[in-house]
């Protein structure tokens, strides 16, 4: 390769996996690779060991090794960056590259959404949280981890077909097909519920995500109450920012999609679809540097 000419790494270290793209100055997609979870949960030299294995695996895929790893401008998302006392650690890295930038998954995401341009997302996965930039300033709503947190999301949509499925079963509520499909995966016996929520993660609690937006969708009244309440919790978060100056608005994520016709009209016609993805937004970050 031409040692004079930069080349930009984007890497999204997601909680679920971690990609990561490697482009020349023009854009052009030179590499990509994949690595295993990312998140800062699992620990600073874990999440740092999955960056640099999608890293390498981009770098092969273009040609590319070790040797060339200090032309590479990095920037790099993390989830759970913005936690207490993280920013120092990952400053203290001695990284390989010519620079490196960091950022939260969540900035690098509205970064891509936007072309690098002001404005905001929300994220709607298996957990949720709203973003958005503003002449330089961060706002975020929300993403505060679940159970806190997190409302909208796949396993806070999980958590309340969980506790509805509770209800009906000792007969506090009424049950619907919702509600006993939930309950029939644990035998019917509400003491399973217990020892399953005793090592139940965020993830197991959003497997039943789809289940609960399907019912709804085919009228199921619980799912229906289940899932308009996750809808105006997106709702609130998109009005904030919107009212925090975001001159644009997009919703991303595995629900976005599904979530997208339970959103109330006004917040639904101002959404504006979004321009890249997270990588596309580590690239702008590694050429930007922090900001």
């Amino acid at each position: 390769m031409n040692h004079n000419e930069p080349l930009f790494l984007g890497v999204d270290g997601g909680g679920t996996g971690c990609r990561a793209r490697l482009t020349n100055q023009d854009g052009v997609v030179l590499g990509s690779g994949v690595a295993g979870p990312a998140s800062t949960r699992l620990g600073v030299d874990v999440s740092l060991d999955a960056v640099m294995t999608a890293c390498r695996g981009a770098l092969s895929e273009a040609g590319l090794g070790d040797d060339d790893l200090p032309c590479i401008r990095a920037g790099i998302g993390i989830a759970g960056y913005g936690r207490k006392g993280l920013r120092e650690s990952f400053a203290a890295w001695r990284h390989p590259f010519a620079s490196v930038a960091f950022q939260s998954d969540a900035r690098i995401a509205c970064l891509g959404a936007h072309d690098g341009k002001d404005g905001g997302i929300v994220i709607i996965g298996t957990g949720s949280v709203g973003l958005a930039c503003v002449d330089g300033v961060e706002h975020k709503v929300g993403g505060y981890g679940f159970p806190v947190s997190d409302e909208g999301s796949g396993a806070d949509i999980g958590l309340r077909a969980v506790q509805l499925a509770l209800r009906a079963s000792d007969g506090r509520s009424e049950s619907s097909a919702l509600l006993s499909d939930v309950i029939d995966r644990f035998g019917k016996d509400p003491t399973e519920v217990v020892a399953w929520m005793d090592r139940a993660t965020a993830t197991d609690y959003a497997v039943f995500a789809p289940l609960v937006i399907r019912c709804a969708n085919d009228g199921d009244l619980n799912g229906r109450r289940i899932v308009q309440g996750a809808a105006e919790a997106i709702d609130t978060m998109v009005r904030v920012l919107v009212a925090k100056g975001a001159p644009r608005m997009a919703i991303i994520g595995g629900l976005a999609s599904a979530m997208l016709e339970w959103l109330a009209p006004d917040v639904r016609n101002g959404l504006s679809p979004a321009l890249g993805d997270a990588v596309d937004g580590a690239i702008i970050l590694s050429k930007r540097g922090n900001d």
